[in-house]
């Protein structure tokens, strides 16, 4: 477990790839502790995930047992019943696997726009790892042809929509492996494919499924465990470039930085604030703007400037909760039933969304509040207050400024307050009342992952409109760190001396947020000065 004031910063996330990790060169399905950044890299093709021979013949004796189980014609729930509520009704041993056959085409009932390909190739990295334990009863077969979609970048096409959370994700797994049985389509070299046609192309047939194996592919959380990898590394990198963002706004309103004070927040001393204070401190050390205005008189700044180590790191908080549950569910077994002997098998509800869901809606609104103090923060620029012109533009009236893209932030704003309805304090009973509680955490986790699309757009309109702003400011200078950032920016997008279609800038910008540049670029002209901006808290303690 790494220090929790690691996992609040994402510390060395650029020197030593913390979120990457492509210093290491394999990863060891089964045996090793998968974590986010380990799953991304994969993800992304820096790392290569494999099987060792002790994994191996950890799979090859949990199929046997599943084996066994049919020989002796053992009663085990999906082994050679039905499923769900028909676990009661028997299967006879020639069709069980006919069974497993169905179950994935009976299951792909998923309906929407497909979830992006990295998604999808996050959900079969996880479940590869799952798998792999050995407790699931698959064939060292199906594995070996899931690694091969892995390897040969031939991804599944899973619709977006259709999964309760609960006996896993039922739906979007099935639909992730009917290419196993060759049905569905597939993604392949950036178009959508039938499945038959890829398979043809590399000489592969459809595998035939054996007893368990669909049961044991489409039971999980898959679905919603890669949405919640994904916006782990999301919301970090929003939360490093809002850091970096509201000091900027700081300084072209000439607020002060007396709040960020490192004396107060250990009187209230939550990781996530002492954190975001010191960063804040050191983003504004050494600022002429900052030092010409120290004897002003003003004695407060509203509360989107002077609470930004309280707010932000607030969410830094529920950020870290969220990596810390997404990393146990990374490395659990979340099929049912569970094979632990020939004649130990337990039916359970590791399959239920619910460990994910909650933190997934706790870290949605989290994220909301993030865009929310922004645009606040947006608005604060446009008053024409302390010695900015109104609107960031000298010439107003003809011109109007920097006013309307403040209202794309409001809008974008009230649009995640919409999405900030907890999608798990909704259960609606399946399967006949079988499954009469579900997590519906599917939708917690696309839920976030929109919430921080919007929220990249309403930072990249702040940093556009505190660069804007940081200009009339001149000839004073602000930090070294903060020029960098504000240089950054310039290269994609000049200043405003009139109106222009502003949408164009906006996508810029929130192009190199989205891609983590502005805050890599940051962080690199930070250590060029030997400045660290993920400094440790180990004084400063959160009770999870």
């Amino acid at each position: 477990m790494f220090p929790e004031h690691q996992y609040l910063s994402g510390k060395d996330s650029d020197k030593s790839c913390y979120f990457w990790h492509m210093n290491v060169k394999s990863f060891h399905y089964g045996e090793d502790t998968l974590d986010t950044g380990k799953a991304i890299a994969m993800a992304r093709g820096g790392m290569e995930g494999v099987l060792t021979p002790e994994v191996r013949g950890k799979v090859l004796a949990s199929q046997q047992h599943v084996s066994d189980i049919v020989e002796r014609n053992t009663t085990v729930y999906g082994v050679n019943t039905g499923f769900g509520i028909l676990a009661d009704t028997r299967i006879s041993e020639e069709d069980t696997r006919i069974l497993q056959h169905k179950i994935l085409q009976s299951h792909s009932v998923g309906v929407g726009e497909a979830i992006p390909v990295h998604i999808a190739r996050i959900m079969l990295i996880t479940k590869v790892h799952a798998l792999a334990q050995g407790f699931s009863g698959v064939r060292l077969e199906t594995l070996e042809r899931i690694l091969w979609h892995i390897r040969e970048d031939v991804i599944p096409v899973v619709p977006e929509k259709g999964s309760v959370g609960a006996s896993g994700d039922l739906a979007p797994l099935a639909h992730l492996f009917l290419p196993l049985i060759g049905l569905g389509e597939v993604f392949y070299k950036g178009r959508r494919h039938h499945t038959g046609e890829i398979l043809s192309k590399f000489g592969l047939t459809p595998i035939q499924l054996g007893p368990k194996e669909g049961l044991a592919l489409i039971n999980g959380t898959q679905f919603i465990l890669s949405y919640a990898v994904d916006a782990v590394q999301r919301l970090h990198y929003c939360l490093e470039a809002a850091d970096i963002i509201g000091a900027m706004s700081l300084e072209a309103l000439t607020g002060t930085k007396a709040p960020f004070d490192e004396r107060l927040h250990r009187l209230r001393p939550f990781a996530g604030t002492g954190l975001v204070a010191q960063r804040l401190r050191l983003l504004l050390r050494n600022s002429a703007i900052m030092q010409s205005h120290v004897d002003c008189g003003r004695v407060q700044d509203p509360y989107s400037l002077r609470c930004m180590p309280q707010v932000h790191g607030a969410t830094r908080n529920a950020w870290l909760h969220l990596r810390q549950l997404t990393e146990i569910e990374l490395n659990s077994v979340t099929d049912n039933p569970i094979i632990l002997g020939e004649n130990d098998t337990i039916s359970g509800g590791n399959f239920h969304g619910q460990p994910l869901a909650l933190p997934l809606d706790y870290a949605c609104f989290a994220a909301a509040e993030i865009g929310n103090i922004s645009d606040r923060r947006c608005y604060l620029l446009l008053e024409g207050k302390w010695g900015l012109p109104l609107l960031l533009m000298r010439n107003v009236g003809l011109n109007s400024g920097f006013m309307i893209p403040q209202y794309t932030t409001a809008a974008l704003v009230s649009e995640n307050k919409t999405h900030c309805f907890p999608a798990s304090a909704d259960s609606i009973p399946t399967s006949l009342g079988q499954e009469d509680h579900v997590s519906m955490g599917s939708i917690s986790g696309r839920k976030l992952n929109r919430v921080l699309d919007n929220l990249e757009y309403i930072l990249a309109i702040e940093l556009m409109s505190a660069c804007q702003a940081i200009e009339f400011r001149r000839p004073l200078r602000s930090s070294e760190i903060l020029e960098s950032a504000h240089e950054y920016v310039r290269n994609f997008v000049g200043f405003a001396s009139e109106d222009r279609i502003f949408a164009r800038d906006i996508e810029q910008i929130k192009a190199i947020i989205h891609d983590f540049s502005f805050v890599k670029k940051v962080n690199e002209a930070a250590a060029a000065i030997n400045v660290d901006l993920n400094g440790t808290f180990e004084s400063f303690k959160i009770a999870l």
